[in-house]
């Protein structure tokens, strides 16, 4: 089909947190099972996230609640975006992360350890409104810890994919005095694994990953420990937009990244049993994901 006669799926605006800790002088990140019955990758892992809803644009509001001020919060996530933008994502990513792994980005006054516990039986509990979150951090006071987000990337999904997003990925140390868990209805397991671990159980079907978890714990690759990537972390900007580029062939779909030699390909030459015998191994490098037995296998390109 030629792109002028594709119906193509509008984008919608989201955000996603990379968790990452320190684990035995080892890197690792924290990955969400997806529910099996969500439209969007499900029982597959990714990381905490989802879209941004109406309360999180309210950029007069969250201008009040969060621990940047004026030009700080333009300077340390901004690079291109509007200010509007880096309100909503920022808050948007905050409240997912609490939402679906129950990490809380936020502090106030007279505050203790026990308003987490509390929080996160709320959340637990199912039900949540729209305004829930912004009702939380206006009756409760919260400031939200803008400092903690971290650039690191933006991601557009094919166009032939059903469900399109403008998702931010943002990076978080994992913050001390908290756990992680899944919330039971849009995610069903978590766990903390090395991007090694987690790119290998992939590969054996253990780990189902997203396509965007795919290459991300691909980049996690060159960062050994939780240092390595602070240092990175301190100064990476947005860089271009991850716009992969889907094509379907006789064997299945394949994710084709933007720098893959036939990237802008409507189509593409490859049989089954090429791909088979081209799956790479964890730490060759990356440019097209096939989908395979519900699995999404890097392959030679």
């Amino acid at each position: 089909m030629s792109e002028k006669n594709r119906n193509i799926p509008p984008l919608r605006p989201a955000s996603t947190v990379i968790l990452v800790r320190d684990k035995n002088e080892k890197l690792q990140v924290y990955l969400l099972r997806r529910n099996a019955k969500s439209g969007f990758m499900g029982d597959k892992y990714v990381f905490p996230g989802g879209t941004l809803d109406a309360p999180d644009m309210k950029t007069a509001f969250w201008e009040k609640y969060v621990d940047l001020q004026g030009q700080e919060v333009v300077q340390h996530l901004g690079g291109g975006l509007p200010r509007e933008d880096i309100f909503a994502y920022g808050v948007a990513a905050i409240r997912e992360t609490l939402e679906e792994a129950g990490i809380f980005l936020a502090h106030r006054n007279g505050g203790s350890p026990m308003d987490y516990a509390r929080i996160d039986t709320l959340r637990m509990a199912g039900d949540l409104s729209k305004r829930w979150f912004f009702d939380l951090i206006e009756s409760e006071n919260w400031t939200l810890q803008f400092s903690q987000l971290a650039r690191w990337a933006q991601w557009i999904t094919p166009e032939r994919m059903k469900q399109r997003y403008d998702t931010r990925f943002f990076l978080v140390f994992m913050p001390e005095g908290q756990e992680c868990s899944p919330d039971q209805r849009e995610t069903v397991e978590g766990m903390w694994v090395s991007p090694e671990q987690g790119l290998a159980g992939n590969l054996s079907g253990e780990i189902p990953l997203s396509p965007p978890t795919v290459v991300t714990l691909h980049q996690l690759l060159a960062y050994p420990t939780l240092n390595d990537l602070r240092q990175n972390a301190s100064t990476r900007q947005w860089g271009d937009a991850m716009a992969p580029n889907m094509v379907i062939t006789s064997a299945g779909p394949i994710i084709l990244e933007p720098w893959d030699p036939e990237w802008d390909s409507e189509t593409i030459t490859v049989d089954k049993k090429y791909l088979m015998d081209n799956i790479l191994p964890v730490g060759q490098p990356i440019s097209r994901i096939w989908l395979y037995d519900n699995l999404w296998l890097p392959v030679k390109a």
